[in-house]
This record gives C-alpha cells, sequence and structure tokens, in this order.
C-alpha cells in the first residue's frame, strides 16, 4: 500500500486529508486503530529520535511526544527508588524498554498527557501494560510481543493506536515540505551525533567530561534534532528533565525548560514524596495536585479549601524557602541548546538547575561571554559546530 486516506488533517476542517509515498510502499502497518495526521507527524519525528538514541547510546530508548515535539526522552538506565516512586512504579517489575519509556514519560508528566510513544526496541508486555494504564493516543515501534499487542488492543476502547515502523526503511537524501502552495527541498538533516562530537572543542578550563555526561548530552542534543526550534533541552541521569521548545527567544527557552526541570527535582522533596493523596485519587490528577502544590500560588489553594479534593489532611505547605534550598541540592545536570547561546544570561539561568555540562553551537560574537560565564560556575562546555533548527 502507498496510500492512506486520513479523517483530516491539522483541523477537522482540512479535508481531504491522505498520507502517501511517491515511489515504493507506506514503510509502516496500522496494527490497530486508526491514525490521524498529527499523530503521524509525531510518529515519525520520535522514531528518528528513539532509533538515532539507541545507535549513539547502545541503549533501548523511548520517547514522549505531543504537537511534534518531544514532552521528554530518555534511555534505559535503572531507575533509584525515588524515582520509581515520583513515576508510580515502586514494586512493578520492568525491563530496559519499559525503563526507558517510563523516564520519558517521567520528564514531564503533565504535558505527556495525551503523547505518542515511541520505542526503539520491540514493545514487551512491561512496556504495554504502562502504556495501557496512562492516558496516551499512541505508539510506534519496530515489533511487539504477542501479548503486548493484546494489552494495547484493548486501550480506549479498542482503538489506542499501534503502529509498527519498518526497521529498515530508510527515506531518501532529499526531503520536501509544502507551504502556501510552494514546494520547499533540502538535504535531509543526517548529521549524526556521538560522543566524540563532545570531546572535540571544550573552550572552557574545565575540560573533565564524565561518560555519564556525554551520554547525558548525546540524549539533549539528539532530542533538541527533533524539537520544534528554538529549543533547548535539561538531561539527568539520560533523560530529559526539562525541554523547551518553539520560543523566539533562546533565554525564554533556556527559562522554561529550567523551570521544568526544576518541578522534577521539586518532586523528589520529601514533602511532595509525603503528600496524604486520598486512595482513588487518579495519576493525572496527582501530577496536577502536584504542580499545583510545588507552584508558587500553592499556599493560596491550601488556604482556599481545594486540598480537600485530593488529600485526606491538609498538607504542609513548601514554602518558597524550601524550594529555593531544596533545588541548591540539584547538580551533575546536563544542558543542550539548537544553536548558540547569544548571551551568557542563559548559562546563569542554567546554573540555578544545577547544571555542570553543557554543549551548544558556538559561534556567537560573545562566545568569550558565554565562556567566561561558564567558568566563573566551574562548567565545561563543549562546542559542536553545527546548529541544530527543526521546523
Amino acid at each position: 500500500m502507498n496510500e492512506m486516506e486520513l479523517k483530516y488533517g491539522c483541523n477537522p476542517n482540512q479535508k481531504p486529508a491522505r498520507v502517501f509515498m511517491k515511489e515504493g510502499e507506506l514503510p509502516f502497518t496500522v496494527l490497530n486503530g486508526k491514525p490521524g495526521y498529527i499523530n503521524l507527524l509525531d510518529a515519525f519525528n520520535s522514531w528518528q529520535l528513539v532509533c538515532e538514541l539507541k545507535e549513539a547510546t547502545g541503549l533501548p530508548a523511548a520517547a514522549s511526544f505531543k504537537h511534534v515535539s518531544p514532552a521528554g526522552a530518555a534511555v534505559a538506565v535503572p531507575l533509584s527508588p525515588v524515582e520509581e516512586q515520583i513515576y508510580f512504579v515502586e514494586g512493578v517489575e520492568l525491563t530496559p524498554m519499559s525503563t526507558a519509556y517510563i523516564r520519558a514519560r517521567g520528564s514531564d508528566r503533565m504535558s505527556s498527557y495525551g503523547d505518542f510513544a515511541a520505542l526503539s526496541d520491540e514493545c514487551d508486555a512491561a512496556t504495554a501494560s504502562f502504556l495501557a494504564r496512562e492516558v496516551s493516543d499512541g505508539v510506534i515501534a519496530p515489533s511487539y510481543s504477542e501479548e503486548a499487542l493484546k494489552i494495547l488492543k484493548g486501550k480506549r476502547k479498542g482503538n489506542y493506536l499501534v503502529l509498527q515502523m519498518d526497521e529498515n526503511y530508510q527515506p531518501g537524501e532529499l526531503e520536501t515540505k509544502e507551504v502556501f502552495g510552494i514546494t520547499f527541498e533540502q538535504k535531509r538533516n543526517n548529521f549524526k551525533i556521538d560522543r566524540e562530537l563532545f570531546l572535540q572543542n571544550i573552550p572552557t578550563r574545565n575540560k573533565a567530561m564524565t561518560e555519564e555526561a556525554l551520554r547525558d548530552l548525546i540524549v539533549a542534543m539528539i532530542t533538541l534534532k527533533y524539537t520544534q526550534s528554538n529549543s533547548v533541552c535539561y538531561v539527568k541521569n539520560g533523560q530529559a528533565i526539562g525541554v523547551g521548545a518553539g520560543q523566539q527567544s533562546r533565554v525564554h527557552c533556556t527559562r522554561l525548560a529550567g523551570n521544568k526541570a526544576d518541578n522534577w527535582f521539586l518532586r523528589q522533596n520529601p514533602k511532595v514524596l509525603n503528600l496524604p493523596f486520598k486512595a482513588d485519587v487518579r495519576r493525572p490528577d496527582r501530577d496536577n495536585a502536584i504542580d499545583v502544590y510545588i507552584s508558587e500560588d500553592s499556599d493560596d489553594v491550601l488556604r482556599d479549601g481545594e486540598w480537600q479534593k485530593v488529600f485526606t489532611e491538609q498538607p504542609a505547605a513548601l514554602t518558597r524557602e524550601e524550594k529555593k534550598a531544596w533545588l541548591t541540592k540539584m547538580e551533575g545536570v546536563a544542558l543542550g541548546s539548537d544553536a548558540f547561546f547569544p548571551f551568557g544570561d542563559n548559562i546563569e539561568r542554567a546554573h540555578k538547575s544545577g547544571v555542570q555540562y553543557v554543549a551548544e553551537a558556538g559561534g556567537s560574537i560573545r562566545d568569550d561571554n558565554v565562556i567566561a560565564t561558564c567558568d566563573q560556575y566551574d562548567m565545561c562546555m563543549a562546542f559542536v559546530g553545527m546548529r541544530l533548527f527543526h521546523h
């Protein structure tokens, strides 16, 4: 089959809609459900991301996509007991593939609500079971175990979208896109990102790149390669913990992603871990309640009695001073940018979220200022010499 009709395009009024191949057959198979236009945009962008992560790290990789940008991406690094708690998988038997997706979704659980998942390796029963209990629109993977497919076919009243991608498919060197009746053509972005990229040009005084830092910078930059620009990504423990996408100002990307990274770390605060949730509160509602609890206006929410909807008793507020003190413990974070940092203010903001390792293109007329700011905080920064804009 070289063509597939879709319900509609980006919006219900955009009909007719289809996907098709100019030559050859479509390189994917629909095993369950019916794909939409945005589903497939998410699927094919995320598929490229996880394949590149797997190739660069040798680890199973996963991504959680929303609106053609990753809400999270990760490789299969074992979870700590605290991470198991904040991702709601305590006592659950995990596999490398399920661990990668749990990390990817755990990057920003609120943004991952209703995501499209991508898996670099076969979807096993453990991964399918986790997907089945979360709010998700679909998944793409190279294959599915018999038990996994059975689990997924029972999700969303049998309408959960399950796509199988041909692992051997390779697109042509040139890609086209039409805007306002005008066709654009460019060479596909096949720039390779691996550990050696971050060792070739380290202009900072601190040149000590650990293996963990190299892994995390790989995750950051490959994630950015498939994130709408401008974009910045914070990474810790093999997973994105904050993605800032589609902002016109780079420092706004850095702030947005930094705030998400801070929220990820604040979820690990003992007060948050011990919130007295009612037994029947659903995971999405817990995520929303935690987000409100750690926000600036949590005192007002608690004072207004909103806590009674989700908690068995009124929890003590997490004060601004407590949050500030907790965030000082955040360290060893890696930061990637899809283009150069034009000012040192990006580094100043990154420092507040525990960033120790940085990767960016380099080439700004203010590189000296950015390097000096990194040196001020003893950061190790790599210039990768390549912009990674994605639109």
